[in-house]
């Protein structure tokens, strides 16, 4: 009998030391399976800073393209198209003084063909100016006014022979600036211009020539002249 109760008792604490021995393995296992979790975790919400930054590049590209810059002249494409412009306004001003103090017919013809052909080109350059971002003279400068001055100081057939001197001279330098931009200017539109409105200058300087000296080689556009009450038609007609 105290054999068996010895024997029992071993076989007691044997059960209960691999009970103890089972327990602690449980503990450990717990924070392992965690820990896997909590990394997963971190790394499903690690792509969320990266795709930020990646959507805030493409954004400002998109954002630069849509403000282009304007469009930026030459100097000497935008020196042309002020004295384009100062110029325009002079020879309206002189025609329409030439109106008033203007004795022969064909000096008033001619001058009302400056007006209404000077008035045009001035609206075409106006606009023009205004896509290429320039501010055009609105006044005379002091050069022209000296000019206006000086001729609102005649009158009768002095102020018809000193009016054409100034519209051969005035025409000749405007024949040859425009020639110039339209041969050897930077900027497509401003050309363009140039190269349309030539034709019509070059008559102007025929016409005023052929008043100033009828007898000489530059007396055909002469019959010209005879048709200047139609000179709106001026710039389309031109050849």
């Amino acid at each position: 009998m105290s054999n068996f109760k010895i024997y029992s008792t071993g076989i007691v604490a044997i059960a209960l030391s691999l009970a103890t021995g089972c327990t602690p393995t449980t503990p450990h296992d717990q924070p392992t399976s965690e820990v896997p979790s909590a990394q997963s975790v971190r790394t499903t919400e690690s792509p969320s800073p990266t795709a930020s930054p990646t959507a805030s590049p493409t954004a400002s590209p998109t954002a630069s393209p849509t403000t282009p810059g304007q469009n930026n002249l030459s100097s000497s494409d935008r020196q042309f198209i002020n004295e384009a412009a100062q110029g325009g306004l002079a020879e309206v001003k002189l025609a329409k003084l030439a109106l008033k103090r203007g004795t022969s017919n064909a000096v008033k013809q001619f001058a009302q063909r400056m007006v209404d052909d000077h008035t045009q080109v001035n609206k075409q350059l106006k606009q023009l100016a205004t896509e290429k971002g320039v501010t055009l003279p609105t006044s005379l400068n002091s050069t022209n006014k000296q000019v206006l001055q000086r001729l609102s100081k005649l009158s009768g057939a002095t102020f018809d022979r000193e009016y054409l001197n100034q519209m051969l001279e005035d025409h000749q330098n405007d024949v040859s600036a425009f020639q110039t931009e339209a041969e050897g200017g930077q900027d497509p539109d401003v050309k363009a211009f140039a190269a349309q409105t030539l034709p019509t200058l070059q008559q102007h300087l025929q016409q005023v020539s052929s008043l100033i000296n009828p007898g000489s080689s530059t007396s055909t556009p002469t019959p010209t002249s005879t048709s200047t009450p139609t000179s709106t038609s001026t710039p389309t007609s031109t050849p």
